[in-house]
């Protein structure tokens, strides 16, 4: 590229998209973008003294970090600048010309709904927080932008500018634009006429002090004086790091700032952790869990996102340092003891903090034990409702802490929603000694399964599990408190030592002379199914339902067995097809193969069959020889 021309780029196409959303669906609280710029540009000095530790000398022509604000009333434009690490020509391209993020397509069909629902006011504002779009927000209240960068240790300074459309030009900046971006980054927005109240210094000193107050650098303002004289930087944020300070000295209004700006979200934390470690190792924590999931929670990166800094200097934010099953919580560690110049790979390695992530870890599991005990128990509702699913992984995951996972744990049953193991157990019925369950993709689904059917007559509680991971964990988590938990579609279930409510009067037994031979049935059903079935066999399960399929007593459940087949890494156990010997539709398939309608033995026994595979949500593996069939017998019948 000739150095002294510039170059005109497209947007990706994601972003072209995202800045027409952005710019016609979200009307109001736009003061989000000034949150989005300051944390970018905080970013950017962590980066530069990060950097610094290896290479004192970027920081040595300029030792203070600061960002500064500049409103221009004449001008109408506001102008974002820090002394951070910059960026050069192809760090401009790629951080603000593409998106890589996945959440990106999310995000825009969020934010069309929130249009088209016409929820202007705050789902727009709290999508860019949770979908970390931030730079683009600008373009909600400009409508040009020009970002002057130098990267730290360079020669050259470059300028991106852009009015929004479909792309943006770069080209080497002007001896003058160099001169007033030594280091950094500056950009500059022109405001639109409807967004110049962002110009009054009291609205910029306000939007800091709600949004980021806590931001580890000086925040300077400013902004010409009513006399007209030279302005002189006024720090209009704290600049501290609250989780240094006493507990004492905070209120919940801080935390949750602090949560904002350290999450880079807009709900409010549903728990919010804060001490000193003391002892052989000394850090401070803070540490909060949202009431609301993120976009990327089931990324299958599953990174934490809890920033590591070493007496007060950002390290990273990629530490490990709690367990993939708790990566919602949000929040700092700042060590006293580890070096500064500590590396990602010596991070997992590091017997210290090896031992903060094992003490991490204990005490966010106890402050959600103690929030799990309270008698509302409304802020652990909260947190479980969001991340219930991602903390059950642990129960497959973490062998060390599966009895207190699952005493944490909370289940919806037909009694009821938020059932605790320990409840559960309480309520057992006479002569019960084993945890039920069932799993499945829908709880409506699951309610309506055969399966539940001998369960509920005598009262008998079932978890009913809908996650994908509580396929796995099931596997392995084989009892609590010395009661072991059993699949109903899995092995054989026996509830005759349970007595059956309100049973109703026995029906007339069926004369001896017409009594169907339960083992002829059996076999006859065997094989006229044939390789389709592992075994076919008399229920204790069922009650009112003709058939259903289980999975043998070893191997996986059937629940397990449908993920591993859509996922091809296995599956395709032959299942095992229980008959309810009182039902109908099983006596008349007794009096076919007794009587003169033998041809009437295969359609039925492969009814049973393909009627099972749909009561448990599968599609019958030829759906036109089903509705053949069923129609044969439908006609049989009428005739």
């Amino acid at each position: 590229m000739d150095a002294e021309t510039a170059q005109t780029h497209p947007f990706q196409a994601e972003v072209a998209q995202l800045l027409h959303l952005m710019v016609h669906s979200v009307y109001s609280e736009t003061e989000i973008f000034l949150r989005e710029l300051i944390s970018n540009a905080s970013d950017a000095c962590d980066r530069l003294r990060y950097e610094a530790i290896s290479a004192p000398d970027l920081l040595a022509a300029d030792p203070k970090l600061a960002i500064r604000i500049r409103p221009d009333q004449e001008a109408a434009t506001l102008t974002i600048a820090d002394n951070g690490i910059g960026m050069d020509r192809q760090e401009l391209i790629d951080n603000l010309g593409t998106v890589a993020r996945s959440g990106t397509r999310a995000f825009m069909t969020k934010l069309a709904e929130a249009a088209k629902d016409k929820r202007e006011v705050k789902d727009g504002a709290s999508l860019i927080g949770q979908f970390g779009v931030g730079f683009y927000s600008a373009f909600m209240v400009a409508d040009r932008i020009a970002v002057t960068s130098r990267r730290a240790g360079s020669a050259e300074t470059w300028v991106w500018r852009s009015e929004g459309g479909a792309g943006f030009e770069i080209a080497p900046a002007s001896p003058e634009e160099a001169a007033r971006v030594p280091r950094g980054t500056e950009i500059t927005l022109h405001l639109k006429d409807d967004a110049k109240r962002y110009l009054d210094p009291h609205e910029i000193e306000r939007i800091v002090r709600t949004y980021s107050d806590h931001i580890l650098f000086p925040i300077e303002l400013v902004a010409k004086s009513d006399d007209g004289k030279e302005p002189e930087p006024r720090q209009v944020n704290t600049a501290s790091a609250i989780w240094q300070r006493s507990k004492s000295e905070l209120k919940p209004e801080d935390y949750t700032q602090a949560y904002h700006a350290i999450a880079g979200a807009f709900d409010d934390p549903a728990m919010t952790l804060h001490y000193r470690a003391e002892g052989r190792q000394s850090y401070a924590v803070l540490l909060f869990a949202p009431s609301q999931a993120p976009f990327d929670l089931f990324d299958p990166a599953r990174k934490a996102h809890v920033k590591l800094y070493v007496r007060r200097v950002y390290i990273t934010d990629d530490a490990g340092l709690l367990p993939s099953y708790l990566r919602f919580m949000r929040g700092v560690v700042d060590s006293e003891d580890l070096p500064l110049n500590i590396s990602r790979e010596m991070l997992q390695n590091n017997p210290q903090v090896a031992l903060m992530r094992k003490a991490l870890t204990g005490r966010v599991l106890t402050e959600l034990e103690t929030l799990a005990k309270d008698e509302k128990g409304e802020s652990f509702a909260k947190i479980w409702q969001a991340f219930g699913a991602v903390i059950k992984e642990g129960l497959y995951e973490d062998f060390e802490r599966r009895e207190q996972l699952l005493g944490l744990a909370r289940f919806t049953t037909a009694v009821g929603t938020m059932r605790s193991l320990k409840q559960y157990v309480a309520d057992f019925k006479p002569n019960q000694t084993e945890i039920y369950y069932l799993a499945g993709e829908s709880l409506d689904r699951l309610k309506a399964n055969p399966k539940l059917e001998a369960a509920r007559a005598r009262g008998i509680e079932v978890l009913l599990l809908t996650d994908p991971v509580d396929a796995f964990w099931t596997t392995l988590a084989r009892e609590y408190d010395g009661k072991p938990l059993k699949s109903l579609s899995q092995g054989e279930v026996d509830f005759g030592l349970v007595p059956v409510i309100d049973q109703p009067a026995k029906a007339e037994e069926t004369p001896a002379s017409t009594a169907v031979d339960d083992a002829v049935v059996i076999a006859a059903v065997k094989a006229a199914l044939g390789e389709r079935v592992s075994d076919v066999r008399a229920s204790q399960r069922l009650t009112d339902s003709a058939a259903c399929l289980v999975a043998g007593g070893t191997g996986p459940d059937r629940e397990l067995e449908r993920l591993l087949a859509r996922s091809s890494r296995g599956g395709g156990t032959t299942p095992i097809l229980e008959l309810n010997m009182r039902h109908p539709l099983v006596r008349a398939l007794g009096a076919a193969k007794t009587g003169a309608r033998q041809d009437d033995v295969a359609d039925i026994s492969a009814l049973l069959f393909e009627q099972a595979q749909i009561l448990d949500g599968e599609v019958p593996g030829d759906p036109a020889a089903f509705a053949a069939r069923l129609n044969r017998l439908v006609v049989r019948g009428l005739g």
